[in-house]
């Protein structure tokens, strides 16, 4: 695949890199925010981050924030609205440096019924919590920033 793939330059190939982009939701209620916690499966266990994760390939990040809302929460989010990116490098237990682009997302949720977590995924609970209690839960640095609880 990449030896057709004639928009990516030779430094991008670099084994131990790995590029990933992901859509999120920042979802708020009142003085509350939509978080939902890193699972067994990830490497960051038990820290909080905003509804959301990784394009499939082809898909529209509009798409990604709302399937993935979904996916996590159980609720339907509406209008995404895009409000900021971030973007970070962060190492790997293997050595691997990961390049992470987020597309953070105003999402207006349709429901404000019962969260259902998501089964066997990256995350294993969602809450709403107030905007001043965030930081504390442990979450995620590009959280803080996007909620403007944090300076990059």
């Amino acid at each position: 695949m990449h030896d057709q793939d004639t928009t990516r330059n030779e430094r991008d190939d670099e084994p131990g890199h790995v590029w990933r982009i992901g859509a999120y939701g920042i979802c708020r209620r009142h003085d509350e925010v939509l978080v939902v916690r890193a699972s067994s499966r990830t490497a960051v266990e038990g820290s909080w981050f905003l509804p959301g994760g990784g394009l499939e390939f082809g898909e529209a990040p509009e798409t990604a924030v709302l399937r993935e809302l979904a996916e996590e929460t159980g609720l339907t989010g509406r209008e995404p609205r895009l409000a900021m990116v971030t973007t970070d490098v962060r190492g790997r237990d293997d050595g691997t440096a990961v390049f992470t682009i987020r597309l953070i997302y105003d999402v207006e949720v349709r429901d404000t019924g019962a969260l259902t977590p998501e089964r066997h995924g990256t995350s294993d609970e969602a809450r709403w919590v107030h905007l001043e209690e965030v930081a504390a839960l442990g979450a995620m640095p590009y959280v803080l920033v996007a909620l403007g609880l944090s300076a990059k």
